[in-house]
């Protein structure tokens, strides 16, 4: 850092704010840190009482933080994400498309723990649209070494910490069981609701069978909706330890591999989820999907679409927080029972 004459400061890079205050109560920085003086700059400068600025001095070896930042920006940013213009050693990344954000977070803590520089991201496993913040990169000092910043992005490495993943808008098929609603007796109210939930990400509903409590017709039925070429399946009721409940058995016969059978998660305990030798997701969905606000169906499908393998190990991680409160105002994904990845 040096001092120099306003006058000749055209060129230079202002080392700290430079703040106006106006009679009537505003006060704020007409120019901020990282700006580079130009020669219009002068008379406002001069108009403030600025006869002299600190300036940031070229010194080899050292970045400016907005250098800096571009650093940290080329280690963050994945697929689609566009950066903004650096600012006061800040850049943040904003989604170009709809998505799912994955992050490494191991990985993020490293970079974190450096000290200096920072990567600030909304959670892992958050839905995003198109527009919204992603993160903020930020360089702590005006100057840094150029050699931590090399070192950081040696650290990283060539895989981005972030990326944002497309939902797909896949062709799905429902399976209403239970002999009250097969028989007429009530009406299905279930289909309705996961209509709505699949159209939020534009999914759209291939097929729809309403069937008896029989486990062999519901077995060959998925099977079926399979061969027509539905990319999920759906199967809503009889998903309890009832006797008469048939649709976990059915589920198994397919010949799907079982993930589980039951999750941690209250609204959803009674939840079943198995994936075809081609890894097409079949899921057995509890009562509580259909007239709970939020449950265990609205943690596991954003995966589902941005094609990350729900593991029976992540179902289990969800016991930590898989407690709905059921809030008069729902805030969900602003909320402890959200689970990332």
């Amino acid at each position: 850092m040096q001092e120099v004459r306003t006058k000749d400061a055209v060129g230079h890079v202002l080392c700290h704010d430079i703040t106006q205050i106006v009679r009537g109560g505003v006060k704020d920085a007409v120019f901020r840190k990282g700006h580079v003086v130009r020669e219009e700059d002068i008379p406002v400068l001069l108009s403030i009482g600025k006869e002299h600025l600190y300036v940031w001095e070229q010194v080899e070896g050292m970045l400016h933080e907005n250098e800096a930042a571009e650093i940290l920006r080329e280690i963050a940013q994945g697929s689609h994400m566009r950066a903004t213009l650096p600012k006061e050693g800040k850049i943040e990344l904003i989604a170009e498309i709809p998505g799912l954000l994955k992050i490494d977070k191991e990985r993020l803590h490293q970079l974190n723990a450096l000290g200096e520089l920072m990567i600030a991201t909304i959670p892992s496993g958050m839905v995003v649209k198109e527009g919204d913040k992603l993160c903020g990169t930020r360089v702590i000092p005006l100057v840094i070494e150029e050699e931590k910043m090399l070192a950081a992005k040696a650290l990283m490495g060539d895989k981005p910490l972030l990326e944002l993943l497309p939902l797909k808008k896949v062709k799905y098929g429902v399976i209403t069981t239970g002999s009250e609603v097969f028989k007429g007796r009530i009406k299905d109210t279930f289909t309705p609701v996961l209509v709505d939930k699949m159209a939020a990400f534009g999914c759209e509903l291939k097929s729809h069978r309403i069937l008896d409590d029989n486990h062999e017709e519901i077995t060959s039925t998925i099977q079926e909706m399979l061969a027509e070429g539905v990319e999920l399946v759906l199967c809503t009721g009889g998903m309890s330890v009832d006797p008469d409940d048939k649709t976990p058995l059915a589920i198994k016969n397919t010949g799907a591999e079982i993930v589980s059978y039951g999750a941690p998660v209250l609204p959803g305990a009674m939840f079943m989820l198995a994936y075809t030798k081609e890894q097409t997701p079949i899921l057995g969905l509890p009562g509580c999907v259909m007239y709970a606000k939020k449950t265990i169906f609205d943690l596991v499908l954003p995966l589902l679409l941005a094609g990350i393998p729900v593991t029976k190990e992540w179902l289990a991680s969800l016991g930590d927080g898989g407690l709905c409160q059921n809030c008069e105002v729902c805030h969900f994904p602003n909320c402890t029972f959200w689970k990332g990845v």
